[in-house]
């Protein structure tokens, strides 16, 4: 299967970086390299583009597509070590960053990764297939309390301890070894009126729950993005693609809280803390996509787009 990626918001989160010729950008999350791609076309053969992604068929799709670039390095890793994967490439001060948070079409399509409820195919879920943990491991392994922590934390789901219930008891009949079998929990653990009224099926949540807990996904991201901006020269900018409610509330939080730091009590006239903004918070209170992408590309449809510049 080819890597088939639509990137979202292309032109809106390529326009919030500002790209300017002969500067350096890093695309944290490269997928099949639509950014990069738009990246590379406005530095008009300058400046340079670092793509990072710890998927290799990601990898290997966007240097097929974007190798025969000489301002282009594809880097294996993960966006949230971004200081040290640069570093070990000489680089310490970039103009740009983004970062897209979502799951690649591809991911989604390719049955045997094991990302989507619709296929029955083997509980993976893993970005890097290098990595040791996958979803399966976590559903026959971990105690309880850990899988109701992660399905209420990373998905806000309702029925958590009962779907870790109905869980445990299937393992303890036999492992659970494939997406079917997760599937088929979720179903006897959520009554089929509130599945029935459930708007989309009833085990996305499950599903990313999952793929949060097998990639770390959200417990790093603070610190990433504080790491990003460490790494932005002044006026460099940073844009972040989220597509759901947990990661995009971190990213505006870590955003505001670098733009005004200050920890002196609302009543104070003069601050005192001496703490002062890292950045400046860029396109308002996010920019959602339009209808018009929405329509040709319904996966977008939960994308929020927020970025800052580098004071």
């Amino acid at each position: 299967m080819s890597f088939n990626h639509i990137s979202v918001m292309l032109c809106e989160t390529v326009d919030l970086l500002g790209v300017r010729e002969g500067g350096v950008y890093v695309d944290g999350t490269l997928g099949g390299g639509g950014h990069s791609a738009e990246i590379l076309r406005r530095l008009n053969g300058t400046g340079h583009v670092y793509g990072i992604d710890r998927d290799a068929d990601a990898l290997a799709a966007a240097t097929q597509r974007l190798g025969g670039a000489g301002n282009f390095t594809a880097i294996k890793g993960n966006f949230h070590d971004v200081k040290a994967l640069l570093a070990a490439q000489g680089v310490t001060k970039i103009d740009g960053m983004m970062v897209d948070l979502g799951v690649s079409s591809y991911q989604l399509d390719t049955a045997e990764r094991g990302f989507s409820y619709h296929a029955d195919a083997p509980l993976d879920m893993r970005m890097d297939r290098e990595q040791a943990l996958t979803a399966a491991d976590i559903v026959n392994t971990w105690p309880k309390e850990e899988l109701v922590r992660i399905l209420r934390d990373y998905a806000e789901e309702k029925w958590a301890s009962r779907i870790a219930d109905i869980i445990l008891e299937h393992r303890a009949r036999k492992p659970l070894l494939t997406t079917a079998d997760l599937v088929a929990c979720v179903d006897a653990a959520i009554p089929k009126k509130v599945r029935m009224a459930d708007n989309g099926h009833s085990a996305r949540r499950t599903f990313q729950a999952l793929r949060i807990a097998v990639n770390d996904e959200l417990d790093p991201l603070r610190r990433a993005l504080e790491d990003m901006v460490d790494l932005l020269a002044p006026g460099g900018h940073l844009a972040v693609l989220t597509f759901h409610s947990l990661e995009d509330r971190i990213v505006k939080q870590t955003l505001r809280t670098l733009a005004n730091p200050c920890t002196c009590p609302p009543k104070i006239p003069v601050c005192i803390c001496g703490k002062k903004p890292v950045v400046r918070v860029l396109g308002g209170g996010g920019i959602k996509p339009s209808a018009q992408e929405i329509e040709a590309n319904p996966r977008s449809r939960s994308a929020m787009l927020r970025g800052c510049e580098k004071l």
